[in-house]
């Protein structure tokens, strides 16, 4: 197979992510949808409400909220996604799901971004929670080097000064000390998420592949 995915079988992929985390944000309870994440100060709603936004929201949308974030790029992330975390969970759950088969983009960006953040995001949520969420390798995989070689939108997060190997399919990048673990691990260790990943590394191996 392809080290690199297809045009429509990234999006397939998105798809069935999107699916599997709108099923588990519908068995939250009102506490757990106010969970603290890692991601600062967001919480399980702010997470699951940001992850709602890009395919619904147009582009005079993303420019209204550039504006009242005076130009800030993370800022506007940030302030966007808890306005829309005020709705009701039900409201933000079915956001999510009319967004399964949507292939609309947020301005700048291009088709892996939807599958960085799902995956990364879905993450979030359930590392929050307690609960273990699968990540396709392949998937991760595709997302990593979406990491690696992001230039615009800016990439928040410097790079490891390590090189990474991954040990559940073919994947390495960088240079210096080695740091293996299995391709989701690294994806968020790509992502600033130190801790996370080192909850992905501590779990029993799996075979290589899908």
């Amino acid at each position: 197979m392809s080290a690199v995915l297809d045009v429509d079988e990234r999006w397939q992929i998105v798809d069935r992510e999107r699916e599997s985390l709108a099923e588990l944000l519908d068995g939250l309870s009102p506490d757990e949808w106010e969970t603290p994440t890692r991601c600062g100060d967001w919480r399980v709603r702010d997470v699951a409400a940001h992850l709602t936004m890009a395919a619904r929201f147009r582009y005079r949308d993303g420019v209204r909220e550039m504006v009242r974030a005076r130009g800030d790029w993370n800022r506007m992330i940030h302030d966007s996604a808890v306005r829309e975390a005020r709705l009701p969970v039900t409201e933000i759950v079915g956001n999510l799901r009319s967004t399964i088969g949507s292939r609309s983009l947020a301005p700048t960006t291009t088709p892996r971004e939807p599958l960085l953040d799902i995956l990364v995001h879905g993450q979030d949520i359930a590392l929050a929670l307690g609960r273990v969420r699968p990540m396709p390798p392949r998937a991760a995989r595709d997302a990593a080097d979406r990491v690696w070689t992001m230039r615009f939108p800016p990439r928040p997060w410097p790079l490891p000064r390590t090189r990474l190997v991954a040990t559940d399919i073919e994947w390495t990048r960088g240079e210096g000390d080695e740091v293996h673990g299995p391709i989701g691990g690294l994806l968020l260790l790509l992502t600033g998420r130190p801790e996370a990943a080192r909850e992905w590394f501590a779990r029993p191996a799996t075979a290589p592949g899908e």
